[in-house]
């Protein structure tokens, strides 16, 4: 039997990116994608152009303004002439480009012009939140290079790294080579990284460095009881597992492997026609709309560092080896990492908590009681454990960055990252209805614009109609309170978008189309004969020859669960 023939791999050059790939062309699509050549600065663009600048107290913007003047630096331009307002501490700010924009998809020929915001900019200070000059070096680390605490050694902590991490060698493998270790090393006194996969695990549990450890809370139904037959879901206690999501922002902040791909400002990017481009989290209108609020809400403000948190939520059924068990976990994100971050895992994501799930009885599945529990069981509990970030989204904080700088950093939140069934229970509305605009979907083609839904909107349909008409008319659930009511700044209703496999590519071809198309077969032929011509299409469907990058269906379209690949 001849040997398979060896498959040949493309490994990234470039530091600390790990991608492989099987072909030159990818690996060609990755360098142009995530790694650009940085190109030259252009002029300063035409005022025209430029984004009017809000209203602000204008002895607090002189203030500003003079700060930022101490800070220049003569020699980059001469008495006159005018700068681009661009952040000179935000880490390569002006030469950041991205392979997410452009017309079509294609990426613009000249290089963007980057305009930053203008107060909520990002400065650095030193570590006791005094501003520096914008050149200033990030400050050195108190911590020896030699110090890896509570590793013996750097060779520990990478080991520990590669079968913990990378590898994740099952325990009896782990032992086994700490045995062969031991015994490689008793002829000259070397001894083993860990003694067994417990002393290992032990080492890394007592790391101290970013420890965020979880600890949970319970939860309980507190409202009225029938004085009979009392539904068990009405006195059992919830537990809701979290970890402290300041920590692990934190942790996430001062990660060094973001200083290249990290935004400290919210800005505004235009191409050589002077179109505006969009790419990362902090390029959109609500970024820089959230500065501005930011900025209004009080002038000590200036300068500090805008950071969205990003959260998402996904109910998980896991049926392997668990005998059907439920998770529900919420995640948290950065928002100032780029998207190749976010998307290529790179610790931008992380769980910040598991929540909980009422289980109740089969009658209790229609109890408007249980319901309205489990909903609101959901919005306080994100409210608990959100709860570490509120003080320091009205009051800035200083933490440290992944350039090595120090910022005052204002947190806020931001995106909220779900499905369908989701959105409609983190935004309070009733299923079928959508989450963003309050027009119903059966009168979505009549005339008249439908607007959007806002937190001040809701508001007033409170104070207009009763629970009944606001279900029916406006679809909003009026008996709960969304948890980003609790937070400055917050509306679920701006931070919510739609769901791109579940209603565009799943609801509009599978659940839609597919389905209309067997539904007319089985009214324009009947049932046996439109089953027939459905048998047909799947032999087709699944004779279709193999071609790169095409999913082949050897039972045709007639399948369970589908993905937005398939």
């Amino acid at each position: 039997m001849s040997p398979l023939p060896r498959r040949t791999q493309y490994l990234c050059s470039v530091k600390r990116c790990n991608r492989v790939f099987n072909n030159k062309s990818g690996l060609t699509n990755h360098y142009n994608a995530t790694h650009p050549p940085r190109k030259q600065r252009t002029p300063t663009p035409p005022a025209h152009a430029r984004p009017e600048r809000a209203d602000h107290d204008d002895a607090a913007f002189e203030d500003l303004q003079q700060v930022l003047r101490d800070f220049e630096d003569p020699t980059q331009h001469a008495e006159g002439e005018e700068v681009d307002e661009v952040d000179e501490g935000a880490p390569n700010a002006q030469h950041q480009h991205h392979a997410d924009i452009g017309r079509g998809g294609q990426r613009s020929k000249d290089p963007l012009r980057r305009t930053m915001h203008t107060y909520i900019n990002g400065c650095i200070t030193n570590a006791t939140g005094n501003h520096i000059p914008p050149n200033s070096p990030p400050p050195t680390t108190a911590q020896p290079p030699d110090d890896w605490t509570p590793y013996d050694s750097r060779l520990d902590f990478e080991m520990a790294e590669f079968l913990f991490k990378k590898t994740q060698l099952s325990r009896s493998n782990v032992d086994w080579l700490m045995d062969a270790f031991t015994a490689f090393g008793y002829a000259n006194g070397t001894p083993p990284p860990f003694t067994d996969t417990k002393d290992m695990q032990g080492t890394i549990d007592s790391t101290p460095l970013g420890d965020a450890p979880w600890y949970s809370f319970a939860a309980q139904y507190t409202g009225p009881q029938p004085e009979h037959n009392v539904p068990a879901w009405m006195n059992a206690s919830y537990d809701v597992w979290c970890r402290d999501p300041r920590t692990l922002i934190r942790n996430m902040l001062a990660n060094p492997d973001f200083k290249d791909e990290f935004d400290a400002a919210p800005y505004r990017e235009y191409d050589g026609d002077d179109i505006r481009q969009y790419s990362n989290l902090m390029s959109g209108d609500w970024a820089w709309q959230q500065a501005d609020l930011i900025a209004e809400e009080n002038p000590n403000n200036y300068g500090a560092m805008f950071t969205p948190i990003v959260l998402g939520s996904d109910k998980t059924t896991v049926s392997v080896a668990t005998g059907q068990n439920e998770y529900y976990p919420l995640y948290i994100s950065l928002g100032n990492v780029t998207n190749s971050v976010r998307r290529a895992h790179r610790n931008a994501v992380t769980i910040v908590g598991f929540l909980a799930i009422p289980k109740g009885e089969r009658k209790d599945a229609n109890d408007k009681t249980f319901r309205k529990f489990r909903r609101q069981l959901f919005h306080s509990s994100l409210s608990t454990i959100l709860q570490p970030l509120r003080v320091a989204m009205t009051t800035p904080e200083v933490a440290k960055c992944p350039d090595g700088h120090y910022r005052r950093v204002i947190y806020g939140l931001g995106p909220y990252i779900a499905d369908y069934p989701e959105q409609v229970l983190a935004a309070c509305v009733v299923q079928g209805w959508c989450p963003i605009c309050p027009k119903e979907r059966t009168k979505l083609d009549e005339p008249g614009e439908g607007g959007k839904r806002s937190r001040e909107h809701t508001e007033l349909l409170l104070e207009a109609f009763d629970l009944i008409t606001l279900w029916d008319d406006y679809g909003v659930v009026g008996d709960l309170v969304p948890f980003t009511n609790n937070f400055p700044r917050a509306d679920i209703h701006e931070l919510l978008s739609g769901d791109l496999l579940h209603q565009v590519i799943k609801g509009t071809f599978k659940d839609h189309l597919v389905t209309w198309v067997g539904e007319y077969l089985t009214l324009e032929h009947g049932s046996a004969k439109g089953k027939e011509i459905l048998d047909e299409i799947d032999r087709r469907i699944a004779l279709a020859p193999a071609f790169p990058a095409l999913r082949r269906f050897h039972q045709g379209r007639d399948f369970k669960q589908w993905t937005g690949d398939d």
